[in-house]
C-alpha cells in the first residue's frame, strides 16, 4: 500500500484519539467547576455523550452530514442511507485524495459530532433531569448537528456560494452549534437556586475543584493538537505544523488576554477566567487555523480572551446561568472565530466576511428553532428541571445513589 497514503491515515487515527480524549477534559472541566454533589451525575452525561454519539452517527449521523449532494441540489438536505458500508475505493488512496481511509473517516467525525451535546452539558449543569437531557442529546446529535455539518463539510448550500463560507475545523460548525443549543436551554431552564439574588446582583456558586478544572483545560488543548491538526485531512507536514502552531499561540494568548483584562476590571487573579480565555483562544482560532500567520492567531486568541472576560458578565446581566461559561466560550468567541477568517489571513476580504455572516447567521437560525422545538417538547412530556429539593441535595443521590469520592467525600 502507498507510503504516503498509511502515513495520512495514521496521523489521522493518531488525531481521532487525541479528539477522543477531549471528553476527558470536558469532564474534569465541568466537575471541577461545578459542586461537589453533582459530579456523578456530570460524569454519566459526558459518557453516555460519547456512547450515543458514535452510536447514532453510525445510524444515520455520517451518511446525514455527507449525503453526497447531487449537482443542482439545493445543499439543504441530504441523506444516503442509514448504516455504514464502505465504497469500493473507500480503503484505497483513491478515497478522500489519500488522505485516509473511508473507517477513519467515520471514526474521525463521529468524534466531532459528539462535541456538540458536550457543549450544552456543561451548561445545564446542576438543574436539568438527566434523562430530559439524554433525549435532548439523541435528537441534537442525531440530527441537527449533522444536517447543520453537511451545509460546509458536506458540500452543502454553504460551500456553494460564490465565496464559500470557511470552516476549518469548527468554530461555528462544531462549538456554535452547541452554542446556541446552550443559550435556548440555559433560558429554558432558568437559573440554579440562589444563583442570583432579589436585587439582580450575583452570589457566586463556585466549583469544588479548581485542579480538575485546570486539568480539563491542559487535556483540552492537548486534545485540540488532533481536533485542529486533524482537520488538515492529511499529515501534510507544513499545513499540519502551521495548524498546530497557530492553535497553541492563540490558546496562549487567549489566556493571558482573559487573565490580564479581568485583572484590569476586577484586581484579582482569577484562575477560572485564565482558564476560559485558553478555551476562548482555541474555539477563535479553529475556524481558520490554516490560514492564518502567527502574529494573527495570537491576536484573534488576545481578542477572544478579552471578548470571554466580557461575555460572562454579559451572560450573568442577563440572569442566564451557565456554571462553566460555555455559552461566552463555545458561541461568543465561535463566532468570534468564524467571522476573523474574513479580517485575517489568506481569506481575508469583504466578501469572504459577507460570507462568514451569512453562515453565523444560518447556523444562528437553525440551531435556535430546532434546539427550542427538542427543548420544548421534552419540557411539555418529561420535564427539564429537577425538583427543588434533589437540586438542593444534590444530583448524584437522587439520580444516581452514589458519590463520587465515596469515603474521601470532602466536607
Amino acid at each position: 500500500m502507498d507510503g504516503l497514503f498509511t502515513a495520512n491515515n495514521v496521523w489521522m487515527m493518531i488525531c481521532t484519539g487525541l479528539v477522543f480524549f477531549m471528553h476527558l477534559g470536558f469532564s474534569f472541566l465541568e466537575i471541577g467547576l461545578t459542586r461537589q454533589k453533582n459530579t456523578v451525575n456530570i460524569l454519566f452525561k459526558n459518557v453516555f455523550i460519547v456512547c450515543i454519539g458514535l452510536l447514532l452517527y453510525a445510524l444515520c449521523g455520517f451518511n446525514l452530514m455527507y449525503p453526497g449532494f447531487e449537482e443542482g441540489s439545493s445543499g439543504f438536505f441530504g441523506f444516503a442511507g442509514f448504516g455504514l458500508s464502505s465504497p469500493e475505493n473507500g480503503m484505497t488512496p483513491e478515497y478522500a485524495d489519500g488522505g485516509y481511509t473511508y473507517w477513519t473517516d467515520f471514526l474521525f467525525q463521529g468524534m466531532f459530532a459528539a462535541t456538540a451535546a458536550t457543549i450544552v452539558s456543561g451548561a445545564v449543569a446542576e438543574r436539568v433531569k438527566l434523562s430530559s437531557f439524554m433525549v435532548f442529546s439523541i435528537f441534537y446529535v442525531g440530527l441537527v448537528y449533522p444536517i447543520a455539518g453537511s451545509w460546509k463539510w458536506g458540500g452543502g448550500f454553504l460551500d456553494m456560494m460564490d465565496t464559500p463560507f470557511y470552516d476549518f475545523a469548527g468554530s461555528t460548525l462544531v462549538h456554535s452549534v452547541g452554542g446556541w443549543a446552550a443559550l435556548v436551554a440555559v433560558y429554558m431552564l432558568g437559573p440554579r437556586i440562589g444563583k442570583y439574588k432579589e436585587d439582580g446582583s450575583v452570589s457566586p456558586i463556585p466549583g469544588h475543584s479548581l485542579p480538575f478544572a485546570t486539568a480539563g483545560v491542559l487535556i483540552l488543548w492537548l486534545g485540540w493538537f488532533g481536533f485542529n491538526g486533524g482537520s488538515v485531512l492529511s499529515a501534510d507536514p507544513e499545513l499540519t505544523s502551521l495548524t498546530l502552531v497557530t492553535t497553541c499561540l492563540a490558546a496562549a494568548a487567549g489566556g493571558v488576554g482573559a487573565f490580564v483584562f479581568d485583572l484590569l476590571l476586577y484586581k484579582k487573579y482569577d484562575l477560572t477566567m485564565f482558564l476560559n480565555g485558553i478555551l476562548a483562544g482555541l474555539v477563535g482560532i479553529t475556524a481558520g487555523a490554516d490560514q492564518m500567520a502567527p502574529l494573527d492567531s495570537i491576536l484573534i486568541g488576545i481578542i477572544a480572551g478579552v471578548l470571554v472576560v466580557l461575555a460572562v458578565g454579559f451572560v450573568d446581566k442577563l440572569k442566564l446561568d451557565d456554571p462553566v461559561g460555555a455559552i461566552a466560550v463555545h458561541l461568543i468567541c465561535g463566532i468570534w472565530g468564524t467571522l476573523a477568517v474574513g479580517i485575517f489571513g489568506a481569506l481575508a476580504g469583504v466578501d469572504q466576511f459577507i460570507s462568514q455572516l451569512i453562515g453565523v447567521g444560518a447556523y444562528a437560525v437553525f440551531c435556535l428553532v430546532t434546539a427550542t422545538i427538542i427543548l420544548f417538547a421534552v419540557k411539555a412530556t418529561m420535564g427539564l428541571r429537577v425538583t427543588k429539593e434533589e437540586e438542593i441535595e444534590g444530583l448524584d443521590d437522587h439520580e444516581h445513589g452514589m458519590n463520587a469520592y465515596g469515603d474521601f467525600a470532602m466536607k
